[in-house]
């Protein structure tokens, strides 16, 4: 097993790897959270053979502030029953509301018989032992559309004035010609009723296809801010030229402005990390290489009032690696969770952990 790398995480674990034989053939895209001190949540999905992206969600637990990592819990399983329905899963976001003891993993259910999850719809699980048992939830989501989950919630205002935000986007073109690919913003109050924020406004020059975007304050008192993964409308899977992410901003989570490139943060059809320090400068962590490569993660920062430093190593061992998640522990110290590998050619046969300083 790979030990060996450059970059400037440190402290890095394997949390789980993919278990063989069985029915999957990938383990993939990784979802951090904290429960209590040194007690932290990995989710993740096990992916089945023959789909596109979807089947089982699972998580990991650590005792011990990510030194060591317990078996698998299952969180979503592909074999349970809903009468006669039969459903698969995707893209885990774990989120631990301040001042409640529950965790939650929000989710994408999708039809088993379908090939991919293009028709997927949201659903939710929490957890108030830690990640032991998990308590699935049927959602009411006031939104009549198929959508895709990646990024975490962002929770803005206080008290009874308290929204939660959750970026998601759809990818209905592959099966049907009258889909589209739209990113938009999903809201709640309770974390189980949901509605319509707001659509991300397409570019004024053209449509790009802008997905996968996670939700920071911005750069100005009250602002926020989402910067998107990217990639021709046309085609979903095919890189923009040059290959850079795009962003967007809103006063409420509800009307945000047209999607504008971000030159200096390179995306080559791959999602990315973007934050938001306590210390409040920017960061963001990406895959770097041209498009489906996916080997080193790099990552920028950008401190307040000053452009996007130069690009900075992550994690490099030669191997394939996507879908940085990072969860702040306080202000510049963060866990990071990916999916990884010990080969330069497969890909998402580990997720990893580690810890990294972000000054």
């Amino acid at each position: 097993m790979t030990t060996d790398y450059v970059g400037d995480v440190r402290d890095t674990r394997v949390v789980c790897a993919l278990p063989t034989p069985g029915p999957y053939d990938k383990i993939w895209i990784p979802f951090i959270e904290r429960w209590r001190e040194d007690h932290l949540i990995v989710a993740f999905g096990l992916h089945l053979d023959e789909k596109t992206d979807m089947g089982d969600i699972v998580c990991c637990r650590s005792a011990d502030d990510g030194d060591t990592w317990s078996e698998p819990t299952t969180i979503f399983d592909h074999r349970d029953a809903h009468g006669s329905l039969r459903f698969a899963y995707a893209n885990p976001v774990l989120y631990h509301p301040p001042g409640q003891d529950v965790v939650w993993c929000f989710a994408m259910r999708c039809s088993l018989h379908f090939p991919d999850s293009e028709d997927s719809r949201l659903c939710a699980a929490y957890s108030s032992d830690g990640g032991w048992s998990w308590q699935p939830v049927e959602l009411s989501v006031h939104h009549a559309s198929p959508l895709i989950t990646c990024a975490g919630i962002h929770r803005i205002g206080t008290g009874d004035d308290a929204r939660y935000l959750l970026p998601v986007h759809r990818n209905t073109k592959r099966r049907d010609p009258m889909g589209d690919r739209h990113h938009f913003v999903l809201e709640s109050t309770n974390l189980l009723e949901w509605k319509l924020a707001g659509y991300v406004t397409q570019p004024t020059d053209g449509e790009v296809f802008m997905h996968e975007g996670g939700i920071a304050e911005g750069d100005r008192d009250g602002e926020l801010k989402i910067v998107m993964r990217t990639a021709t409308w046309a085609v979903g899977g095919q890189p923009l030229d040059p290959p850079i992410a795009y962003s967007s901003v809103s006063k409420d989570g509800r009307e945000w402005s047209p999607g504008v490139p971000e030159p200096l943060l390179h995306n080559s059809v791959s999602k990315a990390y973007f934050g938001k320090t306590g210390n409040g400068a920017h960061v963001y962590v990406y895959s770097d290489g041209p498009a489906w490569e996916r080997k080193a993660l790099c990552y920028r920062v950008r401190q307040p009032g000053q452009e996007w430093g130069d690009s900075r190593v992550f994690f490099d061992a030669g191997c394939k690696n996507s879908y940085p998640t990072l969860l702040e522990r306080e202000p510049g110290e963060y866990y990071a969770v990916w999916d990884s590998s010990d080969s330069p050619t497969q890909s998402r046969s580990l997720i990893r952990f580690g810890k990294i300083t972000i000054d």
